[in-house]
């Protein structure tokens, strides 16, 4: 494949910066991690006489809070939002996230792609899992949007955003719709010893082992409602039709594959794609202390976009998330640097690049995203009257925002937030988004509270 030249040189780097953090902190992260696991262990393994699996979903070893979409991980300092609950040797978490928001995209009307609506992006998840005899551990996950309603067919409006159609069309400045059931997937852990295990993941849909942690479930984007805009050069197959998945840990080391079905969910968003196993992944990951998370990954997608149904993608990315718990209640910094890299032909081969970081205290929030990324003529709806064919452009995108908790009932956090975005496309494009368009939203945040497992 083209593109594993660079993906080993991405390799040969984290792998390089091993010996940077040095001894004292790989000896630092496996206490970490052993007390944290004592800490769950204690407090929620016994009900009577039987177990609850308070680990990770994919390892009796690994502490909860490093769990993440689909067999990802996330820093062991990462903050858990969610609702915990117990059934005979069963433990269950809830997910959601949902906005209320108003979203104008080019405020100032600069040029003649901007939008605006009133929608509401959401996702609720629900996972189960539970110990199998001395060493094996079942779990599973199924999760819903209900985007096809509260978002519409077309999306919402995201300037420079594209993937995915629309009756028959593709979207462009619009970020498509997910659908209904954005999961259903099972998978089985076997431990060998504390320091190793194995394991298999099937979904259908699922999330293959490609990239870091999908925008959705990130901490450091969890305030955002927007997606990114290198959705499809980074995690655009957190929702495919059809995925295996098998993986190996030693101790903080993961190597995984995946075969999976190339091809993005279709518009009919209640229905469930034909399967079709016709690509495939590998992913390195890594987790040197208790605060960072490393990956690595590279994967040949078979025809992705079902307007392009002969063009295939040999899609590399490597991420570094940082997670840490700061003093005080519910009190943590997030952050996600992540590149994607997405190669067709010579003619087709782009880049983009994200920076992403969340302050997140007891009631209020402040976070910021940095995007730089290239997109062709072509996915920009422009025909070739306007440009070359293979013209490729660069963009720039930062949002900032911020939010206050209005109140919390129960389990449940209400935040009233807004965000501010600023786009900069390369000169040629000024005349039709205009050379500084800027997109602004107002919101309401429904999620859960942030679960404590000390």
């Amino acid at each position: 494949m083209k593109t594993t030249v660079p993906l080993y040189m991405l390799v040969l780097f984290l792998a390089g910066i091993t010996p940077a953090l040095g001894q004292h902190e790989q000896h630092q992260q496996k206490q970490d991690t052993t007390k944290h696991n004592q800490h769950q262990m204690q407090d929620g393994m016994q009900h009577g006489n039987m177990q609850m699996p308070m680990s990770h979903a994919f390892s009796r070893n690994l502490p909860m809070s490093r769990n993440a979409s689909g067999t990802g991980w996330l820093p062991d300092e990462s903050p858990m939002y969610g609702n915990m609950y117990h059934q005979g040797d069963w433990m269950f978490m809830l997910h959601y996230n949902l906005f209320l928001r108003y979203n104008k995209q080019d405020v100032f009307e600069q040029g003649n792609r901007g939008d605006g609506q009133f929608d509401a992006p959401n996702w609720l998840m629900l996972m189960g899992q539970r110990f199998v005899g001395e060493r094996g551990l079942f779990r599973f996950s199924a999760m819903v949007s209900l985007d096809p309603l509260t978002v519409g067919g077309s999306g919402y409006p995201l300037l420079f955003q594209t993937g995915e159609t629309y009756q028959g069309s593709p979207l462009i400045d619009r970020q498509h719709p997910h659908d209904l059931f954005s999961e259903l997937s099972v998978g089985y852990t076997h431990m060998f010893s504390e320091d190793a295990d194995v394991f298999l993941y099937l979904g259908y849909p699922g999330e293959p082992a490609l990239s870091n942690v999908a925008f959705m479930h990130r901490p450091s984007a969890l305030n955002n409602p927007d997606s990114p805009l290198g959705h499809h050069w980074q995690d655009a197959t957190h929702i495919t039709f059809g995925v295996a998945t098998l993986g190996f840990r030693y101790r903080n080391f993961k190597l995984e594959g995946s075969s999976f079905t190339g091809r993005e969910p279709d518009e009919e968003r209640y229905d469930f794609d034909k399967p079709r196993f016709d690509s495939r992944a590998v992913r390195l990951t890594y987790n040197p202390t208790s605060q960072w998370s490393l990956q690595a990954s590279t994967a040949y997608v078979k025809s992705p976009e079902s307007n392009e149904p002969d063009e295939d993608v040999y899609r590399s990315t490597a991420s570094v998330l940082y997670g840490k718990e700061l003093s005080g209640n519910n009190r943590f910094l997030t952050t996600t640097l992540n590149w994607g890299y997405n190669y067709v032909d010579q003619d087709h081969k782009e880049h983009s690049v994200l920076l992403e970081s969340t302050l997140q205290s007891d009631k209020f929030a402040v976070y910021g995203r940095y995007e730089w990324l290239q997109k062709s003529a072509e996915e920009l709806g422009f025909e070739h009257d306007f440009f070359e064919h293979d013209a490729i452009f660069g963009i720039n995108a930062l949002t900032v925002g911020a939010n206050r908790q209005l109140f919390e009932f129960g389990s449940v956090n209400t935040s009233l937030g807004a965000q501010l975005s600023v786009f900069r496309g390369a000169s040629e494009l000024h005349p039709y988004y205009g050379s500084l368009p800027v997109s602004a939203q107002v919101y309401l945040r429904i999620f859960p509270t942030v679960m404590m497992p000390k």
